[in-house]
């Protein structure tokens, strides 16, 4: 699914706006990258699929305090 592990992003839906302005159903994603960060604790890599927002938040925050802030995961079902 596309979720963002750090900040809880999700998928949203919108309309494409012809110039017409005849509108269709749309999917906005969020921009989810599959990244390998450093835990200095762990002494090991964690596989995280984040948004850019999210990778920005690790590198301000740092990655065991971005894990502890982190949103709950969203139920959309």
């Amino acid at each position: 699914m596309k979720v963002c592990e750090i900040t809880g992003k999700v998928a949203m839906v919108g309309n494409n706006v012809s110039h017409s302005n005849h509108k269709t159903k749309r999917k906005f994603n969020p921009n989810l990258k599959t990244k390998r960060f450093w835990s200095e604790e762990e002494g090991r890599w964690i596989t995280l699929k984040v948004s850019a927002a999210g990778i920005k938040t690790i590198n301000k925050k740092g990655l065991s305090a971005a894990l502890k802030g982190a949103a709950a995961p969203k139920n959309i079902y």
